[in-house]
């Protein structure tokens, strides 16, 4: 069997010695049938008649035509047919010329469309078997002139169903092949909204617990010397900060820990229960924040009370970095509908001097994607006489909630 797959395999890889080695078979065949002698109407016998000369050369043309019927299939039906057309008005008895053109127009069905498949096919069978009937020694409802149309017809139909099949199975494998660049583009589209939502995450974590902590440790720089009793409380806060930054970048890092490696941090995200707390970091580190809510009680889906949290823990940190010592800030959270909106405003510098628009950093940018995610607005740009707003619109009810709600 292995030799035999091999064999198969190199005359695959080897077109013309395939149709070479398959026109050797068709005429060893052709030969054996040639001395077939029927006599009687019920019984056939075998006699050692040798092929007419004729005969013989219309069977070797046959054959040798065969050789190139994948690149000239039709040329190659030409050629057969007018040798069995020959064979079938001169011989008596005839040899199985015909047997090329049934192979020949098997190539022609398999290598074109369905009608050209007809045409040909009905084409052949027409002049071969109307050339046997009415010009044949034979009389014209001969078995043999019967055969002739038998075996056209199942050349050209065994033709056109491997050309269907084909056609099938090219089909399944286009599919398949669709259908695997979908998936690897869908799992690129994935990693990358993974690696960005993971970046925006990483952001906000390092650059609000950051500034508290510049903000606090020059502050115990300033006052170390005359008064270490607030140099010590500046310190804590920076330990209290560095903490939270920790834990927060343990618990954004664990996303990325394989499935073999220990289980990540299970505490949930912030969202906008916490914002008392939030605020008493920035008060903690000197900046003056003011708080005021009217959406007790709605309550949010995941991703917008985190999306909430972290605007309103950008803008703050933005006020922090940005609009100075002297700074205040207003934080709003509002239910407006079927939307719930939050803004931040601060009295920092004056119009014309740095904003968080023109340092270059990624925190509005951030802020921005998360809210586009969720099918929100945001709005941000400096007011009118001096500071900065921040004003966001995220939607109550996303759709992932409301599937969900349905179901």
């Amino acid at each position: 069997m292995t030799l035999l797959a091999r064999a198969e395999c190199r005359l695959k890889a080897h077109p013309l010695a395939l149709d070479a080695t398959l026109a050797a078979g068709v005429l060893l065949c052709m030969l054996a049938g040639s001395f077939v002698d029927p006599h009687g109407e019920h019984s056939v016998t075998w006699s050692l008649r040798s092929p007419d000369p004729l005969s013989l050369l219309l069977m070797t043309l046959g054959a040798v035509a065969l050789v190139f019927r994948r690149s000239a299939p039709m040329t190659v039906l030409a050629l057969t047919g007018a040798a069995s057309v020959m064979e079938s008005v001169t011989g008596d008895p005839r040899a199985p010329v015909a047997m090329s053109a049934v192979v020949a127009l098997f190539t022609v069905a398999a290598a074109t469309d369905r009608v050209t498949t007809v045409r040909a096919g009905l084409l052949t069978m027409t002049v071969l078997t109307g050339a046997a009937m009415l010009a044949g020694p034979l009389p014209w409802y001969a078995q043999e002139n019967l055969g002739i149309l038998a075996w056209t017809g199942i050349g050209a139909t065994a033709g056109d169903a491997v050309r269907s099949r084909r056609v099938v199975v090219q089909a399944i494998r286009d599919r398949a092949e669709r259908a695997e660049r979908t998936r690897e583009e869908e799992a690129r589209r994935r990693v990358a909204e993974e690696r960005l939502r993971i970046a925006r995450d990483l952001h906000d974590v390092v650059a609000h617990h950051i500034a508290l902590v510049n903000v606090q440790a020059g502050v115990a720089a300033h006052v170390m010397d005359k008064r270490p009793d607030q140099a010590k409380e500046a310190l804590a806060h920076v330990r209290e900060a560095s903490r939270s930054a920790l834990n927060e970048l343990r618990a954004t890092v664990g996303l990325l820990r394989q499935s073999g490696d220990p289980e990540a941090p299970t505490e949930p995200a912030p969202g906008l229960d916490r914002l008392d707390e939030l605020a008493g970091t920035f008060r903690s580190a000197g900046l003056h924040v003011e708080v005021a809510r009217t959406d007790h009680g709605t309550k949010l889906p995941a991703a917008v009370d985190l999306a909430a949290y972290r605007v309103i823990q950008e803008a703050l940190t933005n006020v922090q970095k940005h609009a100075g010592t002297e700074a205040k800030a207003e934080v709003s959270v509002v239910r407006v509908g079927p939307n719930i909106e939050v803004t931040v405003l601060d009295n920092g510098r004056p119009a014309g001097d740095e904003s968080p628009e023109s340092g270059g950093g990624h925190g509005l940018l951030g802020m921005r994607e998360r809210v586009s995610a969720l099918r929100g607005t945001l709005t941000t740009g400096p007011r009118y006489g001096g500071g900065f707003r921040v004003h966001a619109i995220l939607p109550v009810k996303t759709r992932t909630a409301t599937m969900g709600d349905s179901a």
